[in-house]
């Protein structure tokens, strides 16, 4: 357990707070919908899916916030604009928790965002993301929709360790980081996110989080649990391997200062919620040694114990 010795800033997104030190505020959970291979999703390019089983994925998150003391978001993944905006839309509907506007092409993004912005939504909208192949078109084309929050994508292809991550984004004497770029797009709330590969780059995507945390004081966060669903071997550790293995995932994400976990589709949050919240309360609690108390009543410490 530790304390960062860079301040730590805190966001406001949506009404839910972000970032500061280990042991202030709960982990932010962010469950995904209409992802690839989503069978709630009945056309992928029109953006058709059950409506349903949508609503009742959305609040089975929701009771699970609501149960640990742990706060979430929703990452909506679309591939198409139209069908983004469908999803956002009604998400907007039956939900009041923020959103990551996630599409794989940034004029999907940008176009989602903006029909985002114009109904009203851009306090709980996070743009869903910058990496490292930002250009100056997107950069002016997120200035003109006057989001605040934006994630930043640290993998870094000519160096994927750690350091590299750190490098994407500081930036160096030949090309602008990441940051700065987030800056100049008028970004006031940049999560920074480090990849996770593969399994064992879980560590890589944890250690970055540290060090990203220290050298910037910004929110920072990681997806480490969509990768051990596609370790072909756990399987063969025992009927319950995936789900235990997942929670470690979480719980090392979380040891390294994560303020926030992207964990793959919200169906899984009855098995990770209770893990994330037990991590929490144990690193809240232990993070009295370093002067550091919980800034909410609602943390998991006060909240399943």
């Amino acid at each position: 357990m530790f304390r960062f010795d860079m301040k730590q800033e805190i966001f406001d997104i949506g009404g839910v707070k972000i970032g500061g030190q280990p042991g202030e505020l709960p982990t932010v959970l962010i469950g995904s919908l209409f992802h690839e291979g989503h069978r709630i999703v009945k056309d992928r390019k029109l953006g058709l899916f059950n409506k349903r089983k949508a609503e009742h994925l959305i609040n089975l998150q929701e009771e699970m916030s609501d149960k640990t003391g742990i706060p979430c978001m929703l990452d909506v993944v679309g591939e198409t604009a139209e069908a983004l905006i469908r999803y956002i839309d009604f998400v907007s509907e039956v939900t009041d928790v923020p959103f990551l506007i996630n599409g794989a092409e940034a004029s999907v993004r940008i176009s989602a965002s903006q029909h985002a912005v114009q109904i009203g939504l851009q306090n709980r909208a996070i743009y869903n993301s910058i990496n490292y192949t930002l250009g100056e078109e997107e950069i002016q084309a997120i200035k003109k929709l006057k989001l605040e929050a934006v994630i930043v994508q640290a993998f870094n292809p000519s160096n994927p360790l750690p350091n590299g991550m750190i490098s994407l984004l500081k930036g160096t004497n030949r090309k602008k980081g990441l940051l700065k770029a987030a800056s100049e797009a008028g970004i006031k709330k940049p999560l920074i996110f480090t990849p996770v590969l593969d399994v064992p780059a879980i560590g890589f995507g944890a250690r970055g989080i540290y060090l990203a945390k220290e050298e910037f004081g910004l929110p920072t966060g990681t997806a480490p649990v969509g990768v051990v669903g596609r370790w072909k071997k756990v399987d063969t550790l025992g009927k319950y391997a995936k789900i235990v293995c997942r929670g470690g995932a979480t719980t090392l994400a979380q040891a390294m200062g994560a303020d926030y976990i992207i964990y793959g589709s919200v169906a899984k949050a009855r098995k990770i919620f209770p893990v994330c919240a037990m991590t929490d309360a144990i690193i809240a609690y232990n993070a009295r040694n370093y002067g550091v108390r919980p800034l909410t009543k609602n943390h998991p410490l006060y909240k399943i114990f």
